[in-house]
């Protein structure tokens, strides 16, 4: 698992990158902050489910398991959202940091939706029944 969290980091944060460069682009561009943090979010599942599916699960990608990633990244991307939006206009921390933390926080989330539901191994045969 160890090994999985490390490789799910570089894909993570390559995904990160495309996030906070789009919401970036997309702010900029004068959409409203909640508008801009979703879309910015879905154009980084797309990179980060292939890039999960290959370099962290090794398991190829498929429509069927690109819905659970996507019915599972919604629980991140509600948490990422959310606490952007709590920290740029509660807490008013600058809309791009909050970003950032909104990022963080919904990563280790991620990671376990992942490991436990979308990308999970197949139960192992251990033979017949005693």
């Amino acid at each position: 698992m160890i090994s999985k969290f490390v490789r799910y980091i570089g894909t993570g944060g390559a995904a990160a990158v495309v996030d906070v460069s789009g919401f970036h682009v997309l702010l900029n561009a004068g959409l409203p902050i909640a508008i801009a943090a979703s879309l910015s979010w879905l154009i980084a599942a797309f990179v980060n489910y292939h890039l999960t599916s290959r370099f962290v699960f090794e398991q190829a990608a498929s429509r069927g398991r690109f819905l659970q990633f996507l019915l599972g990244a919604a629980v991140g991307l509600s948490i990422n959202v959310g606490v952007t939006l709590i920290c740029a206009t509660l807490i008013g921390i600058a809309p791009l940091l909050s970003k950032v933390i909104g990022i963080g926080t919904a990563f280790v989330i991620n990671f376990f939706i992942n490991l436990l539901w979308v990308f999970r191994a197949p139960p192992r045969d251990l033979g017949p029944a005693p």
